[in-house]
């Protein structure tokens, strides 16, 4: 008897707050929630990896924690730090009290900064914790992370042990620019994130544009995924669809065909760099138009 997983649920679910998932990226999810193990998502930029940790945290009615990552990051930024203009403060006002009276008072929860890591242990109910750009982070970072992720918890000299109230939902996001550890895959589930095909970017702009017609909707979906097929430096991502789709419903397009010159001059939304606008030509415009149907 085959076994059917839960994969149209999420999909639904993720469908209903604007993000339309394939099949593979919604069994990744399910996997992720039933065996309580993180996912690193990999992909270019802009194929909407950190809308997949936006979506699930608002389609579980739970709060999205992001860590931005970048080089040079370090666990106090990641995890807490104490407010030393407070302690200070504090200390000035108890000038002549007891030493060890004023450090259990300075080293107290009212002092503790919270950062992503830390605030994504100490939820009531269990948040998605997005670690985003995590290829942007150093070997030592990453060394770390592989700590936290296993254990859920963490050690705060002044103050104990604090282990996770509940256990995050872990999303890793990577865009390739540094090769990630063996260590960190092993830990991880495992997605590419890749731009969605022609019919799926369609349900993407009826999904985030509800007044949009669903003819241009496709021929749109048609087009970016034609200039994504060009040489250029920066493909355009999903959100760029996007906006181009909202500018040209709001110029009351229904056929881009039949609007060259509007097209041309709207690439603006899509076109990033002074390179692709170089080479998006007119006469590249109208080629590539000319296979939308």
């Amino acid at each position: 008897m085959a076994v059917t997983l839960p994969q149209e649920e999420i999909a639904s679910q993720m469908a209903a707050v604007g993000y339309i998932p394939d099949r593979d990226l919604a069994t990744a999810l399910w996997l992720m929630g039933s065996l309580s193990r993180p996912l690193l998502l990999e992909g270019e930029a802009g194929v909407g990896k950190t809308e997949v940790a936006r979506a699930l945290a608002l389609s579980n009615d739970t709060r999205l924690i992001r860590l931005q990552c970048y080089e040079g990051l370090d666990q106090s930024s990641a995890l807490y730090e104490w407010n030393y203009q407070r302690q200070l403060l504090a200390i000035k006002a108890r000038e002549g009290a007891d030493a060890d009276e004023v450090e259990a008072q300075i080293f107290s929860e009212k002092y503790l900064l919270e950062r992503p890591l830390l605030a994504a242990i100490r939820q009531a109910k269990a948040p998605v914790l997005l670690i985003d750009e995590v290829d942007r982070a150093d070997e030592e970072f990453e060394a770390f992370l592989l700590e936290l992720l296993s254990d859920f918890q963490v050690s705060i000299p002044e103050l104990g042990t604090i282990t996770a109230t509940t256990i995050p939902r872990v999303i890793l996001t990577s865009n390739g620019t540094r090769e990630l550890s063996d260590a960190l895959r092993r830990r991880c589930l495992y997605h590419y994130v890749d731009f969605p095909d022609v019919d799926r970017e369609a349900r993407i702009i009826l999904s985030r544009l509800p007044g949009i017609d669903a003819a241009l909707s496709l021929q749109i979906a048609t087009m970016v995924s034609l200039i994504r097929k060009e040489e250029l430096r920066k493909a355009p991502g999903v959100a760029e669809t996007l906006d181009w789709a909202a500018t040209l419903a709001g110029l009351d397009i229904h056929h881009l065909r039949d609007e060259p010159e509007a097209v041309y001059e709207t690439l603006t939304c899509l076109i990033k760099t002074a390179e692709d606008r170089a080479r998006m030509t007119r006469q590249v415009t109208d080629r590539l138009l000319g296979k939308v149907a």
